[in-house]
């Protein structure tokens, strides 16, 4: 098999976590980036969930297109079904995503399932902030996830005006 592609828009930007051969900006259609995942375990506990990035219904998405050899499509595809469907509120998907070439490839993404009980649905910048600030995981504080991503985003010079918006409310 060839090489594939995988699209990031949130942590697969900054750790994507597996190898791959070339990286592009790219722009995936008809999704949008949201904290609309309510996450238990790495940003948040039962008790008080916060909110990690989603692929949700609607506009565009500008992120990163990872190329990746065919020879470590397994390997790659298990990391990736490891991190991406612990809970399965992902959903796997490939789709096609336009680099900043011009040209336009098919990728693997993560989409959210909207049907999952972690979906938290379209949330305003208000009650993203809230849900946010003092929610903590096994992976820190949800704050510093919502602040790493938008850091991470603008020294690409990707700007997300919703994303950021949110991370100047929880940053204080």
């Amino acid at each position: 098999m060839g090489d594939f592609w995988v699209f990031g828009y949130g942590s697969l930007i900054w750790r994507p976590g597996f190898a791959h051969v070339e990286t592009s900006r790219a722009r995936l259609f008809g999704y949008r980036r949201a904290l609309c995942v309510a996450s238990y375990v790495h940003r948040g506990t039962p008790e008080r969930p916060g909110l990690v990035l989603g692929l949700d219904r609607g506009g565009s998405c500008v992120g990163l297109a990872f190329r990746v050899p065919g020879n470590l499509r397994d390997e790659v595809m298990a990391a990736l079904r490891a991190r991406e469907l612990v809970t399965n509120v992902y959903l796997e998907r490939v789709l096609p995503v336009r680099l900043a070439t011009g040209e336009t490839v098919h990728a693997v993404c993560y989409i959210v399932d909207r049907a999952h009980e972690q979906y938290a649905g379209a949330l305003d910048i208000e009650h993203a902030a809230a849900r946010v600030s003092g929610a903590a995981g096994q992976s820190g504080p949800n704050e510093q996830y919502v602040l790493n991503t938008v850091e991470h985003l603008k020294a690409l010079s990707i700007r997300d005006h919703w994303l950021e918006a949110v991370a100047s409310r929880v940053s204080g």
